[in-house]
């Protein structure tokens, strides 16, 4: 069969077989009848088969063309929900958004997503949990659209905006000397074994969860590396070391493990959403606007930094 059925064709054919007359057929479909007879004339040479009988009195549709009525109307009826799916998905409304992120980060990644579903209910959502070096690389290769991260470093293609800036304390177990007040010197924490994530999870993450350590004089040796700072925790309760941790990891302590306020020089970590430079498509866009519309303040690009006074401190 020749491979020339345009879309005009199957209007036009379905127009014909819902009126059973040409005349009214053309006028619904305001073009001229003997153009409409010889549009059809064409579609049955190309299918090869008469899909009307006619009459001077009467126009009725063939066995063929009974079973073609149905598939055109489905042809036409899954074109058009193409159509519009492809132009909702242009728009941002619909599609597919992966999102990867740190899995400290949980709380304010849901709370995001739960909105921008709530606004973007025909959005697919993909999550990939990792570290930050992970999520920044997911971004780099395109494997990810929305990044969560914490105290990345700046990248040329990659754009942060801070969502979220909270203070570190030090999480020790409770049978530590310490445990007894509710706050802690971090140099008192010198001689305990230090657990935590690896520096290869992120070099300026890392480097920022041991400042108060390094404030402190103290040569920071990790004793046990942990994937996850869940694990991390379980490990501090279980009386085999002490570890430096941003508040929201903490607010619900294992059975043997002890929060404390860190005395000394301000400490915090920050929670940034990353995005590749110059990303513009209306579905990253979209969340982008959500994720602004929650947040108390943006990341300023030009200043490359944050200054937050103690009152915004989160947690």
């Amino acid at each position: 069969m020749d491979q020339r059925i345009e879309l005009r064709h199957l209007r036009y054919f379905l127009a014909v077989a819902e009126e059973l007359h040409f005349g009214r057929a053309a006028q619904r479909l305001n073009i001229a009848q003997p153009a409409l007879s010889q549009q059809i004339r064409q579609l049955e040479k190309i299918i090869g088969v008469e899909l009307f009988r006619r009459t001077s009195r009467s126009v009725r549709l063939t066995d063929a063309g009974a079973t073609f009525q149905p598939r055109a109307r489905d042809l036409l009826g899954r074109l058009a929900a193409d159509l519009d799916e492809a132009g909702r998905v242009g728009r941002g409304e619909a599609g597919r958004l992966d999102v990867a992120f740190i899995t400290s980060a949980t709380a304010i990644v849901s709370e995001r997503l739960r909105e921008f579903s709530r606004r973007r209910p025909d959005v697919q959502i993909k999550l990939h949990d990792g570290f930050t070096v992970d999520v920044l690389a997911a971004l780099e290769r395109g494997t990810a659209d929305i990044g969560i991260v914490r105290d990345a470093e700046e990248r040329d293609d990659i754009d942060l905006s801070l969502l979220m800036t909270e203070r570190f304390v030090a999480v020790i177990p409770t049978e530590h000397p310490a445990a007894r007040g509710d706050r802690v010197e971090a140099r008192a924490l010198a001689a305990d074994p230090l657990i935590l994530f690896p520096r290869t999870a992120g070099a300026q993450a890392f480097d920022v969860n041991t400042q108060p350590l390094r404030d402190a004089g103290i040569d920071v040796q990790v004793a046990q590396e942990c994937s996850n700072w869940h694990t991390i925790i379980m490990f501090v309760a279980a009386g085999l070391g002490v570890t430096i941790a941003p508040y929201s990891v903490t607010t619900l302590l294992p059975a043997g493990a002890r929060r404390l306020e860190l005395d000394g020089p301000p400490a915090v970590s920050r929670i940034f959403m990353a995005t590749r430079r110059g990303d513009n498509r209306p579905l990253v866009q979209a969340f982008v606007a959500v994720s602004e519309s929650m947040t108390w303040r943006g990341y300023d690009r030009r200043q490359k930094r944050v200054d937050l006074p103690s009152e915004h401190l989160q947690g």
